[in-house]
Parts: structure tokens; sequence; C-alpha cells
């Protein structure tokens, strides 16, 4: 696991950006691309969000010199990226289902379940949506949410927990150890 960023490495990189540096414009791509993706991934299919991702952060740095809090970058990258929508007229969400690529290293079933259970959590609320997705598509921790997105390490954690239990019910989970149980 690595470490999430810290404030002031997000500043200076904001800094050492805004003064024209390739390798800060990398380093803020790599650290933040997880949640930019994710924001995307929770509205559209899996080819969509990365070229949503890419163009999310075109915009971004061309309005770099707007930021005024640069250690909060990921609040503010986070808000571009829910505002680039797909143009399409139609639900892409719809479409998501026809065009995911094969999880790799998995079989048809594990395929199956990992598809129905995106499906499921692009129906739940944004901030449960974001903070799932963050944890079990691009497989970040808890603190690395946080740091990413400017939450606090509790308000993830309930947005985890909460999400967890609306996908549970989504999916039938709850219901069917419940049956189980008894």
């Amino acid at each position: 696991m690595k470490a999430a960023p810290l404030s002031l490495d997000i500043a200076r990189q904001v800094q050492d950006a805004r003064r024209g540096s390739q390798a800060a414009f990398a380093w803020l791509y790599r650290t933040f691309a997880p949640l930019v993706h994710a924001i995307h991934l929770g509205m559209t299919a899996r080819a969509r969000a990365e070229e949503l991702t890419q163009e999310t952060f075109v915009i971004a740095f061309g309005k770099l010199e707007q930021l005024r809090e640069p250690a909060r970058f990921g609040p503010w990258i986070a808000m571009i990226a829910r505002r680039n929508r797909p143009a399409a007229a139609i639900d892409e969400r719809e479409l998501a289902d026809a065009d995911e690529p094969a999880w790799t290293g998995t079989g048809p079933d594990a395929m199956a379940q990992a598809s129905q259970a995106l499906r499921a959590i692009r129906e739940l609320p944004e901030a449960y949506r974001e903070t799932l997705i963050l944890r079990l598509v691009e497989g970040l921790s808890g603190p690395e949410i946080a740091s990413l997105t400017g939450l606090t390490p509790q308000s993830v954690r309930v947005n985890l927990h909460r999400g967890m239990h609306q996908l549970r019910d989504a999916l039938g989970i709850a219901r069917q150890q419940e049956t189980n149980d008894g």
C-alpha cells in the first residue's frame, strides 16, 4: 500500500505544475487519476470513463491558475470531473453493460458478478458510489481515499460502511445471509 499524499506535497506539486514542471503534472495525474476515473466509472462505461479522465485533466490543467487552495487539488478536480459528464443524451450507464471489457484473470461467473456489482454501485448515491469504486475498483485504502477527496477519514469510513450496506441490499446478499442463517 502506498502512502496517502500529504496536503503539503499536493500544494508543492500544484505550484510546480503552475510553473510548467512536467514532472509535477505527471505526479498530479498519477496521484489523482484513480479519483477522477472512479467518478467517471460511476456514470459511464469503462472505455468512456478512461476518455473522460483524460479530458478532465486537460480541463483542470488549463484552469490550474484558478485553484485558490493548491492543497485542495483533489476536491477541486473531483468537482471538474463531476461536471465533465458524457455528452450523449442517452443514459450511458445502460450502455456500460455492453462494452465492459473482460475482467482479467477471472472466469465467466466472476466476470458476471463483477459486472452486476458495478451496475449496482452505479445506482447508489454519488457519495457512496465514488467511495466504493475508489475502494473496490481502484483498490485505495480509506486513508488514501480521504487524502485524495478531502473528506475526513471518519466520513470515508461512514460512506464505505453505508455504501457497502446498500450494495449488499441491492445485490440481495443480506437477505441471502439471513435466509442461510435462519
